[in-house]
């Protein structure tokens, strides 16, 4: 469906992507995985020329996108787009933010338009909310009308650039599911995402980017399971793992809670899980623990999700905080009561506590 040819794209002197070569055919569903400012949101821009390639050729169905002579408008109704912050029209309802593009640029009826959009709004859980307008909406129903008005242009390929970086956490199992449900359907995809446990389900390849282009590629289980390059099996072991490092005593703990929050969804943990994660670090880190003590903390947890260890390193005078004195009752009671096991170490002038459940 695509051919990607040595893609390059630019800025100034600066080589965002610097060669490029790969195929995707139908049916695929591949999502593109990396750190973060190694060009993958970019690389997917330039599939339909969202943004330009400096050089190189990208073909779709056959046809040179980059020949001046090619309809790129025509061809971008054929590859449907999501992006991280919905774009919807905010003074339009939902049913109309569906219809526009049909009648304007399928030039179909009012009424077939309706039709259609209806039936896209009950796929994605959302057939009630036809009337409403985007603010009365939260962020995973505004995702997944963007995903339904998508559709409703009838693409061969549907691009995602990290559709559920802009979601609250308790949101973002919304759109990955109306996302596996498309991937059941055959539609071919392209995904950006952080979503390491959702893009190990659902996709049939997974690109690897790094280093300016594609580092390394494969199935799920050759990427999640057994990388075969360095740089692969340093970031698989590091998506695994939360760190956050602290490095003042006014950090933001909020961000801190939140980011391990994250962490948790992204991986797939329960809700009662990512609750006991949260709150322990918050008892630790906001009562019991003096705020200028924090050094770290760290969050991980095998494979099967048969136990979860969070780690608190703080400095100060050899001591474990959950042995504090009567006035930290309460703190301490809520993490003795969640963990299985607590174990307290000293060494070099650092406690490292680790609370296991």
């Amino acid at each position: 469906m695509i051919t990607v040819s040595n893609l390059k794209k630019s800025y100034g002197d600066f080589d965002v992507i610097k060669n490029i070569s790969t195929t995707i055919n139908k049916g695929e569903i591949i999502t593109i995985i990396g750190p973060s400012g190694t060009g993958k949101s970019t690389f997917l821009r330039c599939l339909n020329l969202l943004e330009r390639p400096t050089s190189g050729i990208v073909e779709f169905e056959g046809k040179n996108l980059m020949d001046k002579k090619t309809n790129i408008n025509e061809i971008r109704k054929k590859m449907g787009m999501v992006f991280q912050n919905f774009n919807l029209f905010a003074h339009m309802s939902i049913l109309d933010n569906l219809c526009v593009g049909q009648t304007k640029l399928l030039g179909i009826s009012r009424a077939e338009a309706e039709k259609t959009s209806f039936e896209l709004l009950k796929m994605v859980g959302l057939g009630e909310k036809a009337n409403a307008y985007p603010d009365e909406l939260s962020g995973g129903q505004k995702q997944r009308v963007a995903i339904a008005r998508c559709l409703s242009m009838k693409p061969d390929i549907m691009l995602f650039d990290e559709p559920t970086s802009a979601l609250d956490p308790t949101m973002v199992g919304e759109v990955t599911s109306v996302i596996k449900r498309l991937a059941q359907s055959g539609m071919t995809m392209v995904i950006v995402t952080h979503e390491m446990n959702f893009a190990k389900n659902v996709s049939t390849r997974i690109i690897y980017m790094d280093e300016g282009g594609i580092y390394e590629e494969g199935p799920p289980e050759l990427i999640f399971e057994n990388p075969e390059r360095e740089k692969t099996r340093a970031f698989i072991k590091r998506i695994k793992t939360f760190f956050y490092k602290i490095t003042s005593g006014n950090f933001d703990f909020i961000e801190l809670t939140n980011e391990l929050g994250n962490f948790c969804s992204a991986n797939a943990l329960s809700k009662s899980n990512i609750d006991k994660a949260q709150l322990i670090t918050e008892e630790l880190s906001v009562v019991l623990i003096p705020r200028d003590d924090l050094r770290s903390v760290s969050f991980n947890f095998p494979e099967d999700q048969s136990n979860f260890i969070l780690t608190v390193v703080y400095g100060g005078e050899n001591r474990d905080v959950t042995q504090k004195p009567q006035s930290d009752k309460l703190s301490k009671s809520i993490v003795i009561g969640i963990a299985s096991e607590i174990s307290h170490s000293y060494s070099d002038n650092e406690n490292q506590l680790i609370v296991k459940w």
